[in-house]
């Protein structure tokens, strides 16, 4: 896709929707409430957000205690940032997709299909039936010396 364009629909075609969308809740529901209603999803978005935020936090703080990479962690933490950027822009579709980042198997699908597109996820050799080898096998045991 050409950057150009999407740009024009990142920042011309979302606000259209938007305002479409705005209009017609406020046309069915009336302005007070269809403004009452804006705020209280970005409020309550920042509140989850917030929640699972310091969730991820500590999931990531508890991955490099043991000595792992908590990168899917991280990235989760990315997601919730776009995720509450989108909730407290105003209008009713941004948060859909906001409220949507915000459900764990959802955000970990979308992550997992991103860096499966993106070509840095692939199965771990030891994993994936093609590249194994019959003549490398690892058995696992416990090992003690008598002479000592």
């Amino acid at each position: 896709m050409n950057p150009l364009l999407a740009l024009l629909l990142l920042f011309v075609g979302i606000p259209l929707v938007e305002l479409y969308f705005l209009i017609e809740v406020g046309s069915r529901i009336g302005a007070l409430p269809t403004i009452f209603l804006t705020v209280f999803t970005a409020v309550l978005g920042g509140l989850l957000v917030r929640l699972q935020g310091f969730s991820t936090a500590m999931r990531v703080r508890a991955g490099m205690e043991r000595g792992e990479v908590p990168a899917i962690e991280m990235l989760e933490g990315v997601v919730l940032l776009l995720s509450g950027i989108l909730l407290l822009l105003p209008g009713f579709f941004t948060d859909l997709f906001g409220f949507l980042c915000l459900v764990p198997p959802v955000r970990r699908a979308m992550i997992v299909w991103f860096l499966k597109r993106a070509g840095t996820l692939h199965p771990a050799p030891g994993n994936d039936p093609q590249q194994r080898n019959p003549e490398h096998r690892v058995i696992e045991g416990e090992c003690r010396r008598d002479d000592e």
